[in-house]
């Protein structure tokens, strides 16, 4: 009977332990409910650009924390991230957001100039990216170390490798390849770098690489493009007739939206591939409609909404939504698509952005990343596009959002 009632006297004992516990957790959700109103950084009141970057600095005092890694690494998200940060900071004037730069910036580039983690003979084109934040911190600062950085990626672009139709390889791995992701990558740090410091000599070839790969891997059926192209026709994803990838993958055409509204900043209005990276920008976001969800998103597969498995994804909604907000505001767009920039935003209001109770943002429905050939191979099938993991608060999402947000006045 003893060991009996002590058995059961150890299971009233838990139970209540546990009401204890569920009271504590209830309790605390009613504590944050109020937090909305005293937070100021999440305040509701606050445009929704602020409220993303200051839940970001939030969970990542340092830049370079945004990417969950145990040391800081030179990385292309991290430079989309920052490039939306700049744009914050040229909006509010609020220092917070420059510092945060800043401080990437001192803590991956030392004095010398040399880019911590950085490898120029891997020709990757990803490697580019972060050094558009260059520009603002050396004008601001005139500390050495960021000329010397953007020297460095600029003979990147100087000695990489290109395909035999004049095209920069991806990567030095991925040879004779172009994805529509290297043209972000690379043009607008190669157009601003060329106009600032050089003699905007090089915006004939910076076209070339639009022009090539839109000729390369364009579907006249959906007016869309593949993912990618391969000049050898050697790879196993390389349609064997013309070398194109077999799917339409939103994020990369967001790529391609977002590099051609950035590096139009860049070309005089009288130089004569201006127009024609204009109309490339007016065939592309006009095609994408036709596969705009009712929500206003897209999907990852952009033509296959139909199919299982797939899903409205964040990040290419976002890079579609800032081309088309920043491309009718810059006068390359026709007004209606304003309207649908707008509409776009709403949809990621309603499906994929998350406030905790305190007002801290969140970004749901991120592809986490995707890609063509390496080890384990992907071979750009659907199956494959649908099978990377979705993920919350990716780069590829957060940055995106921001500069979004920011181009509509949201």
């Amino acid at each position: 009977m003893n060991v009996r009632f002590r058995r059961v006297n150890q299971i009233f004992l838990a139970i209540m332990l546990c009401l204890m516990i569920s009271s504590c957790k209830n309790e605390k959700k009613l504590d944050n409910s109020n937090a909305i109103a005293t937070n100021e950084q999440f305040s509701d009141s606050l445009p929704w650009s602020q409220r993303l970057a200051n839940s970001i600095m939030k969970r990542h005092p340092k830049a370079w924390q945004t990417e969950n890694d145990s040391l800081p690494k030179w990385n292309y998200k991290i430079g989309l991230l920052l490039t939306s940060f700049e744009r914050l900071f040229e909006q509010t004037g609020e220092d917070k957001y420059f510092d945060y730069i800043q401080e990437f910036g001192e803590t991956l580039i030392d004095s010398s100039g040399t880019i911590y983690g950085y490898t120029k003979d891997s020709y990757n084109i990803d490697n580019i990216n972060a050094g558009k934040i260059l520009f603002k911190l050396y004008k601001t600062t005139n500390d050495q170390r960021y000329l010397q950085a953007m020297k460095t990626l600029r003979s990147q672009l100087e000695d990489h490798p290109r395909t035999p139709s004049n095209g920069l390889w991806h990567k030095k791995i991925y040879p004779n390849q172009m994805w529509l992701d290297g043209l972000y990558m690379g043009a607008p740090f190669y157009a601003q770098y060329n106009t600032t410091f050089e003699d905007g000599d090089r915006l004939d070839d910076i076209a070339h690489q639009f022009e090539l790969i839109w000729k390369q891997t364009l579907d006249e059926e959906t007016g869309l493009l593949f993912h990618a192209w391969d000049e050898s026709k050697q790879m196993g994803w390389a349609n064997k007739k013309d070398g194109k990838s077999p799917n339409f993958w939103s994020r990369s055409m967001g790529w391609y939206l977002m590099a051609l509204v950035d590096v139009l900043d860049f070309y005089p209005e009288n130089h004569p591939k201006r127009s024609v990276l204009i109309n490339y920008l007016n065939q592309l976001s006009e095609s994408l409609l036709a596969f705009q969800h009712t929500t206003g998103l897209w999907y990852q597969v952009t033509d296959k909404g139909e199919m299982e498995g797939n899903y409205l994804e964040a990040s290419g909604s976002e890079m579609f939504c800032y081309a088309f907000a920043k491309g009718h505001e810059k006068g390359y767009l026709p007004e209606k698509f304003k309207s649908i920039a707008h509409k776009t935003f709403d949809g990621l209001l309603s499906e994929v952005v998350e406030v905790e109770a305190d007002g801290e943002v969140h970004i749901n429905n991120i592809c986490k990343s995707a890609g063509l050939g390496g080890n384990p191979y992907r071979d750009g099938s659907f199956e494959y596009y649908i099978s990377e993991p979705i993920v919350t608060d990716n780069l590829h999402g957060t940055g995106p959002f921001i500069l979004a947000a920011l181009a509509l006045n949201r």
